[in-house]
């Protein structure tokens, strides 16, 4: 495999020309030394994420060197970024999720949820979003297809070896099932701020640009109707639209009652790490109820040390460090590059300039401008990572929000949201190519199916955010 196909390689030197480009042609009556340097960093930083010319993660150390080489941040602001909360808070979910899968308790969920839904065509793909939905809340979007495929995939084979649907009707429901693992890892995720890392960037962002600290419950009193909306109409849209499965024998399926079985009672360990995932996830929803103050990454750190704490039947404890290979830690630096970054725009007051060359846009209706970022931004996530589009684009909203004389809020939600519901191609998302992987669909059925739901997030995201957002967070 070569190291550096055609793309990276362009990458790899388009990066630091932009970078040169940027900083020597500016003048400096146009922008001064530091916003200078910070667009320049930003532009070659984002060449490299773009093309993946270097890993991300590794494109993602880059502020530490550039930003104080050029002068657009201190060493200590740019390292600072590193470690904000909402980093932490991350980090503590993934540390439950590792317990969760660890244990088996995600497969027990899942298999429960479409026990109780029943084993008609429709009905198992609906137990197959209703439980996708659920873990993505709480559990990355890739971690969550990951864990589900294997389901999906025994689903489609039991259907097939018993009969149960046959010819054209199995192929559609083969392919409608698959798509839901998919599309509803990524809409499950955006309910919460812990589901989806652009939700996360667009909180640690306010914190950090706005001085304004965005509670995990203010989010989901305004992303969770939003993620029921999407998912009810993924249900109807897969199942009697787009794949819409005409005969079936009636004969019913026991793989749901034999996976369970297989699985056994309930262990020690799942009941402790349950409890421990319930718990966390009771106190970010309600810890107002509490008589002292606490943070939410607080709540994620302490569930998470908990797991180091209890010891389970087997001679170890729930999780030992040795479980923490498993952490995603590519994805938190890339968080904290991105925070970074967005310091380096706050602090340089570049913020500040691209807003006034936004300024232009005060003559637009603010709902149209909504329509046209929240589109924007979708389709350019098909073919750039989520959370690098985050990265890139909240720190900008909050540019244009000032250009247009509006709370920046608004602009940023668009952006987190957007860049999270990509269904058309295999490289959009995680569970897009986890999916695409098992050779069931073709890239013609992502793109047909992907095109509408894409449509469906652009009207359902706009009248989110403009009408039921200022009710929640103001």
């Amino acid at each position: 495999m070569k190291v550096y196909t055609a793309p990276k390689l362009t990458g790899l030197f388009l990066g630091p020309a932009s970078f040169l480009l940027l900083f020597f042609l500016i003048p400096d009556t146009e922008l001064s030394d530091a916003p200078r340097a910070v667009l320049a960093v930003t532009s070659w930083i984002a060449i490299w994420w773009i093309t993946e010319a270097i890993p991300i993660p590794a494109a993602s150390l880059m502020p530490l060197i550039l930003l104080p080489i050029t002068g657009g941040l201190d060493i200590d602001s740019a390292a600072k970024a590193y470690g904000n909360p909402t980093v932490f808070m991350y980090m503590g979910g993934f540390i439950i999720a590792i317990a969760i899968e660890k244990w088996n308790l995600h497969k027990r969920i899942a298999l429960y949820i479409l026990k109780l839904i029943g084993t008609q065509s429709h009905r198992i793909v609906l137990g197959m979003i209703l439980a996708t939905a659920f873990l993505s809340m709480w559990i990355s979007n890739a971690a969550t297809a990951l864990m589900m495929l294997p389901v999906a995939l025994a689903l489609i084979k039991e259907v097939k070896a018993k009969e149960i649907l046959k010819g054209e009707s199995l192929h559609k429901f083969s392919k409608s099932i698959l798509l839901s693992v998919a599309y509803a890892a990524s809409i499950g995720g955006l309910a919460t701020l812990v589901g989806s890392v652009p939700n996360a960037v667009f909180a640690a962002m306010s914190r950090e640009m706005l001085d304004r600290e965005i509670m995990f419950f203010e989010w989901f009193l305004f992303g969770f109707p939003i993620t029921v909306i999407l998912l009810v109409i993924l249900y109807f849209y897969l199942t009697k639209l787009q794949f819409k499965v005409d005969f079936e024998t009636g004969k019913e399926t026991d793989f749901i009652k034999k996976d369970l079985k297989a699985l056994g009672s309930m262990s020690t360990e799942e009941r402790w790490v349950g409890v421990i995932f319930l718990a966390t996830a009771f106190l970010w929803m309600f810890k107002f109820i509490l008589p002292f103050a606490v943070s939410d990454t607080a709540i994620a750190i302490f569930g998470a040390l908990l797991l180091f704490l209890i010891p389970s039947k087997k001679g170890e404890r729930l999780l030992e460090w040795n479980d923490m290979k498993q952490l995603p830690w590519g994805l938190l630096l890339l968080f904290g590059g991105g925070l970074s970054l967005a310091e380096g725009f706050s602090a340089s007051k570049l913020t500040e300039w691209i807003g006034s060359k936004l300024n232009l846009l005060e003559a637009f209706p603010y709902l149209l401008i909504i329509i046209i970022l929240t589109a924007a931004i979708l389709f350019m996530t098909e073919i750039m990572s989520n959370t690098a589009v985050s990265n890139m684009i909240i720190p900008i909203t909050v540019g244009l929000g000032l250009a247009i004389g509006v709370e920046p809020y608004g602009l940023m939600a668009v952006a987190a949201l957007a860049s999270s519901c990509a269904f058309m191609l295999p490289i959009s998302t995680p569970p897009n190519a986890a999916v695409f992987g098992a050779d069931v669909l073709k890239i013609s059925d992502m793109v047909r199916a992907g095109f509408w739901m894409n449509i469906v997030c652009i009207v359902i995201i706009v009248l989110g955010v403009y009408f039921w957002l200022p009710v929640v967070i103001k």
